[in-house]
This record gives structure tokens, sequence and C-alpha cells, in this order.
């Protein structure tokens, strides 16, 4: 969980709660510090509240409890158009009537700005994103990839110290999402602007952030750089939502600070890494990442613990295999190899032992 903000970072909410019918809360005590120049991804399920917190930055939705400061301004009764904020949509937000160059002039124009200034700004940022040959046409001309280019362009054209994306490549197939998710994160480090970015996508927010923030429940489960919430989940929910992972039951039998002893259900005993564990007897969910599970006696890590494992599907998904096999009474268990040259082959009715470092194997909370 996050310490209380203090007020010195870009965008703070400090104790944060938002309720839409008076009693439900689905944004919970939130405190959340920003830097100037952050990447943060707002990362989580359906209903976990991300979307609203970032309306509430935005100014389309209004907390019912805390404070939102932007550069140590509160913000809470600031209405949206004067916060200065670049906001992307996913449905794009483009007007249909309107030329490319006349969507970016736009916000420009509310700003007051003169034509001649308008056109440099607008010509600048279309060349920021490599549209500056489609400034004449309409919204409708365009591919959705282009039009997210447009959309992207128009929140960055006033030069804006923070902006706010919402889940803007979800209407893209899947190659042009990956392309631009490295586009938008080397525009952020060029331009150096501070981005609060929405998705449901775990492999997005891996890829593009400086920090990802896991939402479920109204909460924050965890705050940490990518690596950081992929290699050491705090808990069963962030473990399982950030990429694949296996889940094995059981019960401490012994602890200490660095290690423990946990009993599987159907009685292995393997040893693990304690996370939130706080007492021997407790039930447990032991958390294994596929790629660290090894079947090659030459390439067990030391210290490997060794398990019984039986294959059940093997399939060939070009760079790696992903092999399901029955372990501990489990017909889930994933393990991943690399397809490497004279890799071994395993095939379906196959036995025999795996093993993984008990440094990998993690001892978390029962969901």
């Amino acid at each position: 969980m996050t310490a209380a903000p203090t007020d010195e970072g870009f965008v703070v909410f400090d104790h944060v709660q938002k309720s839409y019918d008076g009693e439900t809360l689905v944004v919970k005590d939130l405190n959340l510090s920003i830097a100037k120049g952050e990447f943060l991804t707002m990362l989580g399920p359906s209903g976990s509240g991300k979307t609203t917190c970032l309306m509430m930055l935005a100014g389309f939705e209004t907390a019912t409890h805390g404070r939102i400061l932007l550069d140590g301004t509160n913000i809470n009764e600031m209405p949206p158009h004067k916060r200065g904020i670049g906001m992307v949509f996913q449905n794009y937000a483009l007007f249909p009537h309107m030329t490319v160059a006349e969507n970016l002039a736009f916000p420009l124009e509310v700003r007051g700005m003169g034509k001649s200034e308008r056109e440099v700004k607008v010509m600048r940022a279309l060349d920021m994103v490599q549209m500056g040959a489609f400034a004449n046409r309409r919204p409708a001309q365009l591919s959705g990839g282009q039009q997210q280019r447009i959309a992207l362009a128009r929140a960055l054209v006033f030069d804006p110290s923070l902006v706010l994306m919402d889940e803007p490549l979800g209407a893209l197939d899947k190659q042009l999402r990956e392309h631009m998710q490295f586009e938008i994160k080397h525009l952020h480090e060029t331009l150096g602007i501070t981005v609060v970015y929405v998705t449901h996508d775990q492999g997005e927010a891996l890829t593009m952030s400086d920090r990802v923030a896991v939402f479920n429940d109204g909460r924050i489960q965890q705050l940490a750089p990518p690596d950081e919430l992929y290699e050491r989940p705090k808990n069963s929910f962030v473990a399982q939502f950030i990429g694949e992972n296996n889940k094995l039951p059981g019960t401490v039998e012994e602890l200490t600070d660095e290690t423990c002893l946990v009993r599987l259900e159907t009685g292995e005993l393997i040893d693990a890494t304690p996370v939130n564990i706080r007492h021997k007897g407790q039930k447990t969910l032991v958390s294994i990442r596929p790629e660290r599970v090894e079947f090659k006696p030459e390439m067990m890590p030391e210290g490997a613990h060794m398990i019984n494992a039986e294959v059940l599907e093997v399939i060939y998904m070009g760079d790696i295999f992903r092999t399901r096999m029955k372990v501990a009474g489990s017909e889930e268990f994933v393990m991943k190899s690399r397809n490497t040259l004279g890799q071994t082959k395993l095939r379906p009715g196959e036995k025999l032992q795996i093993g993984w470092h008990p440094a990998d194997a993690r001892a978390l909370d029962p969901m």
C-alpha cells in the first residue's frame, strides 16, 4: 500500500474518495504522488477505480472527499478547460466536419491564440507524430492508427505539462497497438511531459511505464516500476493480474524472515520466499512464473526444488514452447521454455521432474 503523499509531487491525490450514490466507494482513500516528467500507468480490471481517478484528475468527475493537487494547486473546483491538461481518448473524439489541421487548431483558438502562431504549433505537433502530410484531410479519410496519431497530436499541440490517456490504443489491432506503444513511449522521453495512462492491458503497462499503480476494488494494490511489479508482487491479486503465473495452494509449516516451508495440498513440501505471510499454519498461495520453471538437469539453478510433473499439452508459439502440466494435483501448471537449437521436445503423457529456485517461489496470501 502507498503511504500518504506529500504536496511535493507534480500530481497529488491526497486521501481522495469517490462515491456515486453516497454510500458505495468506487475509489477508497487514494494517496498517490506523481513526479514531474513521469509516465505513470493506472492498471486494473473493469470497475477497479482507475478510470474514475483519471476522470477526477481531468475534471470530468468531482472527488467526494480529499484533494487533488496539480503543481501545488488544489484543482478540485477548477473547471476542466482551465486545468491545461491534454487528453487522449480511446474513441479519438475528433470533430468529423473539421480537417486534421482544424482539429488541432481548435484547442489553440479556444485559448485565444493568434492564427499565425496556431499554424506553427499545428504543424509542429503533426510533425511530432509524422502526420504533417495529412493536415487537410478529414478524420473519415484516415485509418484508425492515423486517427489515433492525430488525437495524440491534438493533446500535445498547446504544450501541456500533463497528458492523460484513457485506453487510447484499445481500438487498434495488436500489431499497430504494439507499434503505437513504442511511439508514445518515445514521445514521452523526447518531450519530458508528465503522462498518466489508464489501461487494463498489463503488457501495455509494463512496456511503457516508469511506474505502474495496480488497482483493484478502489485501492492501489501495489505501486512500483514494471520489473519490481512482475518479479516481486506484493499479493496474490498482483501476481495473477501481472503476467502468467502458476499458483499452488498450501499451508506454512516453517517460517523465518527470509524463507518458509510450505506443505502443498497434495502433501509435497516446497521452499518459498514469504511475502505477506505472518505465522506458521497460515494458508498460502505459492506463486511461480512459468519461465522460471526448468526441466533439464543441466539448467537447474543451484538449490532448485524438484517436484514430479506429467506433461498434458505442448503448444508451439514460435519463440517459446508453452507446456501445460499436472503438478501437485493442479492440471493448469505451465512451463515456458525457449525454442532453441537442439531443444528437447516434450510429449503429452511424459513424466519428469521439474524445478525452480526457491527465491522464485513466492508465498502470498490466499485469494
